[in-house]
């Protein structure tokens, strides 16, 4: 499957959206001040204790107190916070873990109180993103992720991806990884690590080491609320998880995160860097690959497929439901064949809203109702199928008495939720219309403006579509004209993101000309 990655870089946020044969499956979002995200580590403290709840709040900076359930303090609880205490009270210079002896685990049926206490410091690392109103969730469980392997320290197993199926190899990469591991540090082997040579495997555990070292200095007589670690940025974290052959470009309009992807490509593959290019171009990155126009058309409460047939998706905080809608081209076959196509059709149009919105939680199917117990079997393991490209943990269960189907799946971070509807171009929302007959004159008296106060300068308008294809239209066209009476050729650029009334100019660096 041919896959590209775009991204779209701003001064506020980092925008990328993977696309699979040209449709978009996932659009990740991700602010450049974000400081708490999926994957940090810090060294918070224990502000309260729930009891009733078996769970703590810890205050690492955020402006709401993450929560750490007494389930995510992990078995090895003892053996690391035993680590931490002699990093940060005695200044213990030595990370590794060699001559660690390790705690016992601590009961799995336990109560919070019985092994956290206030303002004791704690190393925690973000589960889950901040949601609505409630701060991040934490683990104690540290991970630190490489691209073909995940180190656990206090541990001392080593897992396979259950993705790699061929045994022989699953043996062989477990053997490997339990010679040339560290001592009380676990692995965690992942798919991409499938068919790759002692020295690459190696070589990542020695990279997965030095960040240890790396936390274990920043945490030595550190005070906390402090971030210890951070989770690669958005794109390189994309990339190492799910980085293949598979990916024919990844484009980027911005210098600075180009060379940084180029870098990291170059980091584990060097043969593929070619493979990431540079965009450079007055119109918008998203525009051009069409993924503003999949955004608009897919992000709507209603979905339409091509056969007529439609989603309707209804989005709470933990709860998400989609009916399954017939279309009228779907009648021409018998009701069940009939039902049993547009069912298929749409459940490969959910598993890629799944995707792309990130949602999470319970999802409620109600595909349209099959009698035949064969064809809802179809169904199911088509459903599978259609979601194995998901990243996200998911559970999908069979179609109930009532023709409906379940299925969980993994929250880490708020669904993607985008506005498509738009304001109303003529009235600006106030339902008051003010005529507009005089736009093409507008644009003018600001062109002959512009060009009084700076004649020299080289400009382009940016406008909508159809503002655009008006000024080209006809000859002489009205650019043309334009062209007569300044001897001024104007750049014309069409943007679907301007509404229809709305008009820039632009200098010859791309910035926007200001007139008020």
């Amino acid at each position: 499957m041919e896959r590209e990655l775009i991204i779209n870089s701003t001064p506020t946020e980092v925008e990328i959206a993977l696309m699979e044969k040209s449709k978009l499956v996932e659009l990740h979002m991700q602010e450049t001040s974000n400081n708490f995200t999926v994957g940090d580590i810090f060294l918070g403290s224990i502000k309260k204790l729930i009891p009733g709840l078996n769970a703590a709040f810890v205050e690492i900076g955020y402006k709401k107190e993450a929560f750490l359930h007494y389930t995510d303090l992990g078995p090895q609880f003892r053996s690391l916070q035993k680590f931490v205490n002699a990093a940060v009270s005695e200044g213990n210079q030595y990370a590794m873990l060699d001559k660690f002896v390790l705690a016992d685990d601590i009961n799995k049926l336990g109560k919070i109180d019985e092994v956290l206490e206030k303002k004791k410091p704690l190393l925690v690392q973000i589960l889950k993103e901040p949601i609505s109103t409630k701060g991040p969730r934490l683990t104690c469980e540290i991970t630190i992720p490489g691209r073909f392997l995940v180190m656990t320290p206090f541990t001392k197993g080593v897992s396979v991806s259950k993705k790699i199926l061929n045994a022989e190899e699953r043996n062989r990469l477990k053997f490997l990884i339990q010679s040339i591991k560290p001592h009380n540090f676990g692995i965690i082997v992942r798919t991409a690590a499938e068919g790759k040579k002692v020295a690459d495997l190696h070589e990542e555990i020695n990279s997965l080491t030095e960040k240890w070292k790396m936390l274990h200095e920043q945490l030595r007589q550190a005070d906390p609320p402090k971030k210890l670690m951070s989770e690669l940025d958005k794109p390189a974290s994309i990339l190492r998880d799910i980085l293949n052959d598979s990916f024919s470009q990844i484009i980027v309009n911005d210098k600075n995160v180009y060379e940084n992807v180029k870098d990291y490509i170059e980091s584990i593959d060097a043969e593929k860097k070619k493979i990431v290019k540079f965009y450079n171009s007055s119109t918008p990155i998203f525009q051009k690959y069409g993924i503003t126009k999949q955004i608009k058309s897919s992000f709507g409460k209603t979905s339409t497929l091509p056969s007529g047939a439609y989603l309707i998706i209804e989005q709470t905080e933990a709860l998400h439901v989609v009916d399954v809608n017939s279309g009228p081209k779907m009648r021409k076959k018998g009701q069940e064949d009939s039902a049993l196509a547009v069912n298929l059709e749409c459940a490969e149009e959910i598993a890629r809203q799944l995707r792309l919105r990130d949602l999470g939680g319970i999802i409620i199917i109600d595909f349209i109702d099959m009698k035949n117990p064969e064809n809802k079997k179809i169904l199911f393991n088509e459903m599978k199928k259609f979601m194995e490209e998901d990243r996200a943990q998911h559970t999908i269960l069979p179609l109930s008495k009532f023709g409906l189907m379940q299925i969980t799946r993994q929250r880490v971070k708020p669904s993607i939720e985008i506005k498509t509807a738009e304001v109303c171009p003529v009235c600006n929302g106030t339902g008051e219309v003010t005529p507009n007959i005089l736009m093409t004159d507008n644009i003018e008296r600001d062109l002959s403006y512009i060009l009084q106060s700076n004649p020299g300068s080289k400009l382009s308008l940016h406008a909508h579509p159809f503002i655009i294809a008006y000024l080209k239209q006809g000859f002489p066209s009205i650019r043309a004209k334009w062209f007569f009476q300044y001897s001024k050729w104007v750049s014309l650029h069409e943007s679907i993101d301007l509404q229809i009334n709305e008009y820039r100019f632009f200098d010859k660096n791309n910035d926007e000309i200001r007139l008020n």
